[in-house]
């Protein structure tokens, strides 16, 4: 099978990131020439609807992407999926709306956060909208951001037909918040993940929706697919890229770095042998097990499983989330065993190893793939009644 353009694509881009890689970090955003060549590939709409003027691609094609662009920068690849699952939410949107946000400019950036940090009142013609969202990836880039927010009527909370609070996204425009310089971090330092405030801004009822209560405007098995899962699956693929760009610097240093006395090559060294080989083993493994879930579930939302109508389980998004969280936990473990089989060399700022590690410890901390995640999956795989609302 031939390679998905868009994968092609960003291996291409690989070694002008991993050129730019510390710049990046130092100036604690992605520029914005820089944002616009990721724009003009596509991969902030990897997720927006082909009938939007977006990719729609595979959950595999999206993951692979991050990987590759990871490899070269993580940065650049934690905006690009932040991006991308912002840009999932249009296809919740009436198509003119989205379009409206889109606003005919492929090289436009997207930046949100799900958590429901806002508050929204309900108003003639949509919501007065206020609330400070942190980890605003990408803010400075983005013409248009989004924030989650709970809806207030009448001072309370209001309450969906299932007695829980009702959660809505809202997209509003980049003068309508402002971007709070809080992001002085150990680490994913390039993002530029700032807070964003929003003072009582109006924002049209059509450019808002709630994963949990509205279905995709749009058909396909991407929109049957998981949103949450695909998010988890964004965050754990960055670590992937992260933990493959470290491993293979090793396997170059071990080639041509001497052991104390210059006598042989680390490659030579059995410890370096049997770390290097563990590493590759569980690297490998754990993104088979992301990918072959990922094939599996999307093929099921395809119709091509026991559900004609693409139905997903409760079991495939239990899986999804699984194989994401398990490539997270072994994408750090591998960059710790790179770490310190580095000794010495990984503490320098001038150390590839001493970044991968910072950055693969600030991915391990985002809430989709922690080891709280799992508590659901035990339940489902063991059988007991299960809340699956965030899976």
């Amino acid at each position: 099978m031939s390679e998905h353009p868009m994968i092609q694509s960003a291996r291409e881009l690989a070694p002008t990131l991993r050129a730019q890689s510390a710049a990046i970090e130092a100036a604690r955003r992605v520029p914005a020439e820089l944002s616009r060549e990721l724009g003009a590939r596509g991969f902030y709409r990897m997720l927006v609807p082909s009938a939007l003027g977006g990719g729609e691609v595979a959950p595999s094609v999206f993951a692979t992407v991050l990987e590759e662009i990871a490899k070269g920068d993580s940065a650049a690849a934690w905006v690009c999926m932040t991006g991308a699952t912002t840009g999932l939410l249009l296809a919740y949107l009436e198509p003119a709306a989205a379009l409206e946000i889109l606003d005919g400019d492929p090289t436009a950036a997207l930046a949100g956060v799900f958590a429901p940090t806002g508050r929204a009142v309900p108003v003639e013609g949509g919501y007065t909208l206020s609330g400070r969202w942190a980890f605003g990836s990408g803010c400075e880039n983005a013409a248009w951001r989004m924030g989650g927010a709970l809806v207030f009527d009448g001072g309370a909370p209001r309450m969906t037909s299932s007695g829980q609070p009702e959660l809505r996204s809202f997209f509003y425009r980049a003068e309508d918040s402002e971007v709070l310089d809080t992001w002085n971090v150990s680490g994913l330092e390039g993002t530029g993940s700032h807070d964003l405030v929003v003072e009582e801004a109006h924002v049209r009822a059509r450019h808002t929706t709630s994963l949990l209560l509205d279905a995709p405007r749009h058909d396909g098995p991407l929109y049957r697919f998981p949103a949450f899962g695909l998010l988890a699956t964004g965050v754990s693929t960055v670590g992937l890229g992260i933990a493959r760009a470290a491993l293979d610097a090793m396997i170059e240093r071990a080639a041509s770095a001497r052991t104390r006395g210059g006598q042989k090559t680390m490659a030579e060294g059995e410890l370096v042998q049997v770390t290097i080989a563990t590493a590759e083993g569980e690297l490998c493994a754990a993104r088979a097990l992301l990918h072959a879930t990922l094939d599996e579930v999307y093929a099921h939302a395809s119709g091509g499983g026991a559900h004609p109508s693409g139905a997903l389980t409760d079991a495939h998004k239990a899986r999804l989330r699984l194989a994401a969280t398990h490539a997270a936990t072994v994408s750090a473990r591998v960059v710790d065993s790179v770490y310190h089989l580095a000794g010495g060399a990984a503490i320098w700022s001038s150390s590839p190893f001493q970044r991968h590690f910072r950055d693969v410890h600030v991915m391990t901390q985002h809430v989709m793939v922690g080891q709280q995640t799992l508590k659901p999956v035990g339940r489902i795989l063991m059988g007991l009644p299960t809340d699956t609302a965030q899976l």
